[in-house]
Formats: structure tokens, C-alpha cells, sequence
């Protein structure tokens, strides 16, 4: 028996894709978890998973990719649903749309994975009924996704909110690990600075080093996030990826937030405990998110 109008997703993350089938949290048909390797192969098992899952009697609507970055997302650029000039070794210049464009023949969207996320957890998660919120991933990248007045912000190119210069930490001489810019926000409190500062993964970190790390990690997040704040005006900030959820980040990085705004504009709403708040959707954010970039562009392509 053959299912309908059923979505794809594809989040394509810098050590992982994963890849669903469904409409949403709850109701997900299949999944897979890929770990990355090179951009041939990664991509070739990712459109293995949905020809598997067509032959076994899916029908497909449309497919979502939302990948890591930089990418390119205007629509009349050559190479639109492309990675551009990523660190990752080996991924710069790869078509993430183009593969499952050939094999499918279905509208295929296209978005950030962090724009993704927010798409997600304002449908289903932490920000559902906002107008105005911002998603963070901290993880391998630290990266935003800005949605404002219900829609992501658009511009030229995205938001690079992991990259935006944070002041050092009072005693901090650490260079940082960002390949371009050394000691942004990323390459300050990312998961690599964190396992290049400690020696270790932050995973891996327990007793006063955990507490060291989470300390610094939420000083350099509220110093990044002041900076939101300031620019974007958000009514929340909804804090996901590995990192993201060590115990203990989330209220740290509020209580710096407040000590960082020094009292300025002074809303009360900014030291709520519901203005910094975790990932509602965990690890699946990304992932639900791709399904709403597909069902996007089922709705355009005319297939819903």
C-alpha cells in the first residue's frame, strides 16, 4: 500500500545527517542516523535512505535539506543549495540539493540548519506562539537562526550569529579555534575550544572542570547574546545543540545575560526564566525543521 504526501527531511549536520520520513513529532515513519565522511558519500547514503523507503511504498511530497554552512540561499544565484567556504575539510562548494533533485524528482527546499531548528521549535518546541525568538546551537559550530515577526530574517546570505566578536573573558589568553576570526564567540566557547582548553570533550568533563567549563561557555554565550539582544530585540533565545545542553548552561547563561545588559533597556522580561530557555525539541529540532522546509516547498511546487 503506498502512503501520501509524506515529507523528507535531511539535517546535515558537520558530524552527522539525519534523515526522516514524516509530518511531524508525531508522526515520523522512518529515520537514520549517517555519520559524515566525505560529501560523495555522506550525500549517496542520505538519498539511499528515501529510495529505500519509495521502493518500500512511501510516496514523497517534497524534501527539506537544511545543512550546516555557510551556505548559499538565494534562490536565483548559481549555486543556490550549495556549501560555500565552510572549515569543514573537503565540504566547501558542495551541491546539498542537486543529488535529491536527480533522484526524486520532487520539489526539494532549502535552508540553514540552525533556521531549521527554529522553524521547528516555534511550530512544536520551546518559542511555539512567538512572534520574535532567536535559536542557538552550541555544539561542534555555534550558529543563530533569527525569526522575526514569524518569518526567518532574510538578507544577503544568513546570519552568522556564532561569529560575532565577543570581548575577552577578565584572565583569558586563549587564542580561540575559529579558523578566520580566532577568538569569536565560536571559536571562544565552542565544543572544540572547550575540548582544545580542557584537553578533553566537554562530554567527558565532570566535577570542578564541568563547572569551569560551563562557567566560561555561558559568559562568552551571554556576551554573544547581549549582542542579539540589542540588535534584534527577540522575546526569547532558545538555546539547543551537544553543548547547549551540558546541566547547568542554560541558567548560567541567563544570570551572566543579566550581569552583561548592566540594567540596560531594562526589561524585566530579559531576567525571566522563561527569556533564556532550553531547546524544547532536543536533538530532533533540526531534524523536525527539515520537514517544515519540505512542506514549504510541497506548498510551492504545488504538491499539497
Amino acid at each position: 500500500m503506498t502512503v501520501a504526501a509524506m515529507l523528507g527531511g535531511v539535517e546535515g549536520g558537520g558530524t552527522k545527517f539525519v534523515c526522516v520520513i514524516g509530518t511531524g513529532p508525531d508522526a515520523i515513519l522512518r529515520t537514520t542516523r549517517i555519520e559524515v565522511t566525505d560529501p560523495a558519500t555522506t550525500l549517496a547514503a542520505a538519498v539511499r535512505f528515501f529510495r529505500d523507503a519509495v521502493a518500500g511504498g512511501i510516496s514523497l511530497a517534497a524534501i527539506g535539506v537544511a545543512s550546516f554552512g555557510p551556505v548559499e540561499l538565494r534562490r536565483g544565484h548559481p549555486r543556490y543549495g550549495f556549501i560555500t567556504n565552510t572549515p569543514k575539510p573537503g565540504w566547501s562548494r558542495t551541491d546539498m540539493i542537486g543529488p535529491f533533485t536527480a533522484a526524486f524528482g520532487v520539489p526539494v527546499g532549502f535552508d540553514m540548519d540552525v533556521n531549521a531548528a527554529a522553524l521547528a521549535e516555534g511550530r512544536w518546541g520551546a518559542a511555539r506562539g512567538l512572534g520574535s525568538f532567536v535559536y542557538l546551537t552550541v555544539g561542534t559550530g555555534i550558529g543563530g537562526g533569527a525569526v522575526i515577526d514569524g518569518r526567518l530574517l532574510p538578507g544577503l546570505g544568513h546570519p552568522e550569529m556564532g561569529h560575532v566578536m565577543v570581548p575577552r573573558r577578565p584572565g583569558d589568553a586563549f587564542a580561540g579555534v575559529c579558523p578566520f576570526h580566532g577568538d569569536c564567540l565560536e571559536g571562544m566557547a565552542s565544543g572544540p575550544a572547550v575540548a582544545t582548553r580542557f584537553g578533553r570533550r566537554a562530554e567527558e568533563l565532570d566535577g570542578t572542570e564541568r563547572e569551569a567549563a560551563v562557567a566560561l561557555v555561558a559568559w562568552y554565550l551571554a556576551a554573544g547574546v547581549s549582542s542579539i539582544v540589542y540588535a534584534l530585540a527577540p522575546e526569547r533565545i532558545v538555546v539547543g545543540g551537544g553543548l547547549g545542553s551540558m546541566p547547568g548552561l542554560v541558567p548560567a547563561t541567563r544570570a551572566a545575560l543579566a550581569d552583561r545588559l548592566g540594567g540596560y533597556p531594562g526589561l524585566p522580561e530579559h531576567a525571566d526564566h522563561h527569556f533564556v530557555v532550553p531547546a524544547g525539541l532536543g536533538g530532533m529540532a533540526g531534524p523536525l525543521g527539515s520537514l517544515v522546509i519540505a512542506e514549504r516547498a510541497a506548498a510551492e511546487g504545488g504538491r499539497l
